[in-house]
C-alpha cells in the first residue's frame, strides 16, 4: 500500500469516528448554492465562501471551466436538488494559463508520462508511449483570466437547460491573498 493511501485511510477512520450527525444531512444543499471551480489544491471552496458540509455543491475540473460535464452537474444541481445560486470561480496563478491546446496535445503525442516546466516551457521527461488522441480534446485552457470567467458565465447563462431564474456570478480567487474578486461583463 502506498504511504498516501495509508494516510488517507487512517484520516478517514478518524473522520468517521467523529462523523456525528452528519449522516442526517439532506441531499439538497441547505444554502441552495453551487460552486464551479478549479481542481487546484490551494482552493478550499467551503472555507473561501464560508460554507459547511451539506450547504452547497462543488463542481471541480481543471480551470473551473464551464465544460459540458460541469454544466451537466449544475443542471442536475438545480433541477433535482434545488440550487438557485451558482458561482463560477477561477483563480490567479492557474496552471491552465501555462499551456495551449497545441502544447498539451503535442506533449501527449510523444509521451503519456508526467511532463515538467522548464523556464516557462513544458517539456516531456521522456518521449515514449504517446497518443494522438489529445488533438481531439478542447482542453479549455485560459489565455485571459477575466475573459475566461466572463465566457464561462455567458456559456452557462445561455445554455438552453439553464433557467433564467438561476443567479450566476463570476469571480477570480486570488491564491496569494484569499480574496474573491467579482468579475462582471
Amino acid at each position: 500500500m502506498s504511504a498516501i493511501k495509508s494516510e488517507i485511510l487512517n484520516a478517514n477512520n478518524e473522520y468517521a469516528r467523529q462523523f456525528g450527525s452528519k449522516g442526517e444531512l439532506s441531499m439538497p444543499p441547505s444554502r441552495h448554492a453551487a460552486i464551479l471551480t478549479c481542481m487546484d489544491a490551494r482552493i478550499d471552496p467551503g472555507k473561501l465562501a464560508g460554507f459547511a458540509e451539506g450547504e452547497f455543491h462543488v463542481i471541480r475540473n481543471a480551470g473551473g471551466r464551464a465544460s459540458d460535464d460541469a454544466i451537466r452537474s449544475l443542471v442536475i444541481s438545480h433541477k433535482l436538488l434545488g440550487t438557485t445560486d451558482w458561482f463560477v470561480i477561477h483563480h490567479t496563478n492557474c496552471g491552465m494559463e501555462t499551456f495551449t491546446n497545441e502544447v498539451i496535445s503535442g506533449l501527449l503525442e510523444k509521451s503519456l508520462h508526467t511532463a515538467r516546466i522548464d523556464q516557462g516551457i513544458w517539456k516531456n521527461n521522456d518521449e515514449t508511449g504517446g497518443s494522438k488522441e489529445g488533438k481531439f480534446i478542447n482542453w479549455l485552457t485560459i489565455e485571459n483570466l477575466k475573459e475566461s470567467v466572463v465566457a464561462d458565465v455567458k456559456r452557462i447563462r445561455s445554455h438552453p437547460l439553464v433557467p433564467s431564474k438561476v443567479n450566476i456570478s463570476g469571480f477570480i480567487y486570488d491564491v496569494k491573498s484569499g480574496k474573491l474578486i467579482e468579475v462582471t461583463g
